[in-house]
């Protein structure tokens, strides 16, 4: 789609490919590396084949983008007529992703403005969409950016883990707290808290955290319009049965989508992650 200014965001927005296609929106990858094997997200690496490799406790680590494939973007961007360009990216607290956007966007051929969303899969996506659709109806750069930081600004995200060595071991969350929830065999309900993963709540059963999760995220989206995006790794029934109980509970409900993470946030998160971001229109 030619537009005077283009979207950029990375691989772990997680937004529907058709949705993407749909809007123009395009997304760098970030890297996977399994063993002494990089391969792209979204192209190269399956969730699927990132859950096995976990569950197979082969060493997993995750890499940014190089500010030269970043470079090469905002290039075809303006290639394709842009005169400016968004670039929205995941926490800088959880990657150097929008470290890597900055150096690219200095010799950028057009004006770029990259953003710390603070936010990460489909939390980012929803603010990468709200972009879009400024854009899609011909706004500026500062309009659309406006609307990602507003999006930004009313989201909230939770998410239930089995375990929490995988972020212990990624560096995204204390040993301290990793080793509590170990030692006190308790299932964590975590949430995204100023660009950081914080822990909420830690529930004795899997069964008790994952319908606390229910309740928070039902209480949270109230009456207000509202999208949703159910996410997990590994267990999609926990998924669809979550969704269906949103579907219910939520009276303002606008967009519902349910979706496995990538590898790069599965990476950190393990096999077994239910996540729920709600997003106020």
């Amino acid at each position: 789609m030619s537009r005077h200014v283009a979207i950029v965001t990375d691989s772990t927005a997680y937004l529907p490919q058709q949705t993407m296609e749909r809007h123009g929106i395009t997304a760098v990858p970030l890297t996977v590396v399994i063993g002494d094997q990089a391969l792209e997200e979204g192209t190269e690496i399956s969730a699927r084949s990132l859950a096995l490799a976990l569950q197979k406790r082969r060493s997993v680590t995750t890499s940014r983008p190089s500010p030269e494939v970043f470079a090469a973007a905002y290039r075809a961007a303006a290639e394709a007529g842009a005169t400016g360009i968004v670039s929205l990216h995941l926490s800088s607290e959880f990657s150097g992703t929008y470290d890597a956007a900055v150096l690219a966007a200095q010799g950028a051929p057009v004006p770029v403005r990259v953003v710390d969303t603070g936010m990460v899969a489909m939390a980012l996506g929803f603010c990468a969409l709200s972009a879009a659709e400024v854009a899609d109806a011909g706004g500026t750069v500062d309009e659309a950016v406006a609307a990602a930081e507003k999006r930004a600004a009313g989201m909230s995200a939770y998410f239930y883990v089995d375990t929490l060595d995988y972020l212990r071991r990624g560096g995204r969350i204390g040993a301290a707290q990793a080793l509590l929830g170990s030692a006190l065999a308790v299932k964590p309900l975590l949430e995204l808290d100023g660009g950081r993963i914080e822990m909420l709540e830690k529930v004795r059963t899997a069964s008790k955290a994952i319908a606390r999760l229910e309740e928070i995220a039902a209480e949270r989206a109230g009456t207000r319009r509202v999208d949703i995006a159910v996410h997990h790794l590994a267990a999609p029934e926990r998924a669809e049965r979550l969704a269906e109980r949103l579907r219910v509970r939520v009276p303002g409900l606008a967009v519902l989508h349910v979706s496995e993470v990538g590898a790069v946030i599965g990476a950190h998160t393990g096999p077994g992650l239910l996540g729920v971001v709600i997003a106020p229109q």
